[in-house]
C-alpha cells in the first residue's frame, strides 16, 4: 500500500504482470473511487464547461461520455478529465485525485456569470473499474442491461447485483470494460461480487503499465501545468472555440511526445534522453513493458529531435540505446 491523494491504495496484489496480464487477456478491476467527481448543473451549465474546457462539450448528449481537458489561463493544463452527460443541463466530471482541490478552486473561480451550481461530490462516490475482454460476458448476468447495445463512452443508470449503480463503457488501460459508479457506501460489497464472479484484482502497478503500453498520457507526467498539452498526440482534444487560456494552448510547442523501445535496462521518470551524447529531453514514463517483454517509455524530446530514430537513455550514470517507435505501443 502507498499513499497517494490521501488514500492508502494498493500497488499490487497477487503481482503486477499477473493482474496486467488478467486484464489484458481476460478480465481484472482496479478501485478507483480516489479519483473525484464534481456535479454542474444549470441552465448555464453547457456554456460553463464550453468556457472551461478545450473539447466541444456541445456534441454529447444525455447517456455519453466524453475525455477533455482543463487548460490553465496561462498555458498548461489544470487537469484531463471526463464529462459524463446525465441529462440537459446536467453533467457528471471525474477529476484526478491528486486535483480535486485545486480543479475545484479552478472552476469555481470561473463560475462567476454562469448560471450554473457546483456540487464536489467525491465522497460521495465509489468508482470501481471492470476492465479486459471478458468484462461483458462476466457482468452480463448480473444487470438488467443489454451490454453489448451499450457501445463506447455510453453511460446509463442501471442495477448491477441488485444494486442501483451508473454504468460508463469507458476506461484507462487500452482494454474494453465499463467503470461502475455506486453508492460509496456499497462499493465494498460490490468489489467482493466482482471478485466472485471471476475478476482479478488489480493495482496501481498494473494500471500504470496498461495506459503506458496504450499511450495514454498521465497528469504530472505527460501532462503539468506547465507542460503544453500539445507536446502529446491528442490535439484532436482542442476543438476550435474560444476558452480559458485558449490563446496559450494555441502556441507551438518546442517538445514533442515520443515512443521509445529499449533492448534490456527499464527507465523511469526523469532520466535524460540524448542524441550523440547531448541531453535533448527526458523519459515522462518507463516501465518493462508485461506484454512485449523489453522496456518501453513515453518522453518529452526537443520538437527539433523528435523524428530522429536513434536516442539514448541515461540509467545511472551509463547511455543505454533506445529506438523510437509509433505511440501507442498497444492497441486492441
Amino acid at each position: 500500500m502507498v499513499p497517494f491523494g490521501g488514500w492508502d491504495m494498493p500497488v499490487q496484489y497477487a503481482g503486477v504482470k499477473a493482474e496486467h496480464d488478467a486484464v489484458r487477456t481476460k478480465a481484472g478491476v482496479f478501485d478507483v473511487s480516489h479519483m473525484g467527481e464534481f456535479r454542474v448543473q444549470g441552465a448555464g451549465a453547457l456554456a460553463f464547461l464550453q468556457n472551461v474546457t478545450t473539447n466541444d462539450v456541445s456534441k454529447l448528449k444525455p447517456g455519453r461520455a466524453q475525455y477533455n481537458w482543463l487548460p490553465g489561463v496561462s498555458g498548461g493544463l489544470v487537469d484531463d478529465i471526463y464529462i459524463y452527460m446525465v441529462a440537459e443541463g446536467e453533467y457528471l466530471t471525474v477529476v484526478n485525485a491528486s486535483n480535486i482541490a485545486k480543479d475545484w478552486t479552478h472552476l469555481n473561480a470561473h463560475a462567476e456569470g454562469f448560471d450554473v451550481t457546483l456540487t464536489d461530490e467525491s465522497d460521495r462516490w465509489g468508482l470501481l473499474a471492470a476492465q479486459g475482454p471478458q468484462t461483458e460476458a462476466l457482468l452480463q448476468p448480473h444487470t438488467d442491461t443489454d451490454l453489448s447495445a451499450r457501445k463506447k463512452n455510453a453511460f446509463f443508470p442501471a442495477k448491477l447485483f441488485g444494486f442501483d449503480v451508473w454504468l460508463a463503457r469507458t476506461g484507462y488501460t487500452g482494454e474494453d470494460g465499463f467503470e461502475v459508479f455506486t453508492d460509496a457506501s456499497e462499493a465494498e460489497t460490490i468489489w467482493d461480487k466482482l471478485l466472485a464472479v471471476g475478476f482479478t484484482p488489480a493495482g496501481l502497478g498494473a494500471r500504470d503499465t496498461l495506459r503506458l503500453e496504450a499511450g495514454f498520457p498521465l497528469y504530472g507526467h505527460e501532462f503539468s501545468d506547465t507542460i503544453h498539452p500539445l507536446s502529446s498526440t491528442y490535439s484532436w482534444v482542442v476543438k476550435d472555440k474560444t476558452h480559458v487560456g485558449h490563446e496559450h494552448i494555441r502556441a507551438i510547442p518546442t517538445q514533442t511526445l515520443i515512443g521509445l523501445k529499449l533492448e534490456r535496462v527499464p527507465v523511469r521518470e526523469g532520466y535524460p534522453v540524448k542524441v550523440g551524447g547531448v541531453v535533448v529531453g527526458h523519459v515522462t514514463s518507463g516501465s518493462s513493458s508485461p506484454t512485449f517483454g523489453h522496456p518501453i517509455a513515453m518522453a518529452l524530446v526537443d520538437a527539433a529531435h523528435a523524428t530522429l530514430e536513434s536516442f539514448e537513455v541515461e540509467v545511472r550514470g551509463k547511455d543505454h540505446p533506445a529506438t523510437r517507435v509509433p505511440l501507442p505501443f498497444y492497441k486492441r
